[in-house]
């Protein structure tokens, strides 16, 4: 199981569950999720969705760990759950609260930005390291951080791939709110008891609005953003990075079975 799912009440807990992949997502977790998030919509029971990840990350962006990373199909593929997911987090009829505790990197910052709301833990960070590995941020997130941020911000980590911290999100307006990890739950607890009081209908209508001002080019994002992503894919800086992570891979996993690593994307 790569997503769990658990209810408090109106408030239904969607959680990337790979904890020893530091919640990486392949294609099929993107689905799945995406799956989750859609049925979350449709019952009537459910009020706010938090989205979440089980373990030390919010989600450490996209596994290469697959059968074939360096194929055009996985890359397509993957560009396509990665829209599929942002889309039905964006147009989900429920208030949707991304709850990130610990790094949240790659596709993992759409994930999060895509969100409503989106609070985090004071010890987060975003980071967009896929220019490191001869690739570009996809999910949406050449829309999404420029409309949570604006352009200075989106190129500062699309190009550098620099972190950023909780603080200086919360500074730039990439995200909600920061809270300290004592305080952390049961701030989460009182902003969903809040949104949970909220119309559905308001809040439809609400994201349609909002959305549709912020968020008009998200769908040209995907396409331009698929297209480059293939393109990058057959280039040799990404091979090179594939071939060291195997080789990376391999060396860990001889010192360590239980440790495999990943490369985020």
């Amino acid at each position: 199981m790569t997503v769990s799912i658990t209810d408090n009440g109106s408030v239904r807990h969607i959680l990337i569950d790979r904890p020893e992949r530091m919640n990486a997502v392949d294609k099929d977790t993107l689905h799945r999720l995406a799956d989750a998030i859609d049925a979350a919509g449709e019952d009537p029971a459910v009020r706010v969705i938090v989205l979440s990840g089980t373990g030390r990350a919010f989600c450490a962006g996209g596994d290469l760990d697959v059968d074939d990373p360096l194929s055009i199909q996985n890359t397509a593929d993957t560009s396509d759950a990665a829209a599929r997911c942002i889309a039905a987090i964006t147009r989900a009829p429920r208030t949707i609260v991304a709850a990130v505790r610990g790094p949240a990197i790659g596709v993992g910052v759409s994930i999060a930005l895509a969100a409503d709301l989106t609070v985090v833990r004071s010890d987060t960070y975003f980071s967009m390291p896929f220019t490191a590995i001869g690739l570009m941020p996809d999910g949406g997130a050449t829309a999404l951080v420029a409309a949570s941020a604006g352009r200075a911000v989106s190129m500062r980590m699309s190009l550098l791939a620099e972190r950023v911290s909780a603080s200086e999100a919360l500074r730039t307006g990439l995200i909600a709110a920061v809270y300290e990890p004592d305080a952390f739950e049961a701030e989460l607890d009182r902003l969903t008891s809040r949104l949970s009081g909220i119309s559905c209908e308001a809040v439809t209508e609400t994201k349609l609005a909002v959305n549709g001002a912020c968020l008009g080019e998200l769908d040209n994002a995907f396409s331009r953003e698929r297209d480059g992503q293939i393109r990058l894919t057959t280039k040799d800086e990404f091979r090179d990075a594939v071939s060291k992570f195997a080789s990376g891979r391999k060396r860990t996993a001889s010192a360590d079975p239980a440790r495999s690593g990943h490369v985020d994307r």
